[in-house]
């Protein structure tokens, strides 16, 4: 779905989500159609969710899956994304059916027709949201680019890591990914 010509309101988008079969997004007063992900994109979504499975057992950190709904507010409007995966530190957002508050570390894996979003609206967002750490994967070019918000509250430059590299969170220090595990 392309973005309609005019904003709706939250609760008007919630009215026409109960309606739809379809995954939705709502980012700033528009809706966006998540389309089936591709199998290489599932291979990476599952291989990276078992590595942070398996780094934030027992910690005080949970990680979350697609589709899971995450509600962002920035000052009168408010969002609703479906991050590949999802880093939440402060639980008192979640609810039964979503997270209400800032992930600490969202990572979107990019697809032909969800690219351009990831890199501009939803990164846009994460940043006025105030996401610590965004995580960009290209399945097609092999690379992780990362970027973090600085003491302005800008993303910076993207540390970018390619199919052989070790990624390293920059929050959580002790994260350390090996990518030829995740592009098998």
């Amino acid at each position: 779905m392309t973005p309609q010509e005019k904003e709706i309101s939250y609760k008007k988008f919630l009215e026409i989500d109960k309606k739809s079969n379809d995954n939705l997004e709502f980012i700033d007063g528009k809706i966006y159609l998540l389309s089936a992900p591709s199998v290489i994109h599932q291979i990476v979504v599952t291989n990276l969710s078992t590595e942070f499975g398996n780094y934030f057992k027992g910690k005080e950190c949970r990680h979350f899956v697609a589709p899971f709904d995450v509600v962002l507010k920035h000052e009168d409007k408010t969002h609703r994304v479906q991050p590949d995966l999802t880093v939440i530190c402060d639980k008192e957002g979640l609810g039964e059916q979503n997270y209400i508050g800032v992930p600490t570390l969202v990572v979107e894996v990019l697809s032909p027709s969800t690219a351009s979003n990831d890199f501009i609206k939803k990164m846009g967002l994460y940043m006025k949201v105030g996401v610590k750490e965004y995580w960009i994967i290209s399945p097609q070019n092999k690379t992780v680019q990362i970027f973090n918000l600085n003491e302005d509250d800008f993303y910076s430059e993207p540390i970018i890591y390619s199919k052989e590299d070790i990624v390293k969170s920059v929050i959580f220090k002790d994260l350390i990914i090996k990518l030829s595990d995740i592009f098998e």
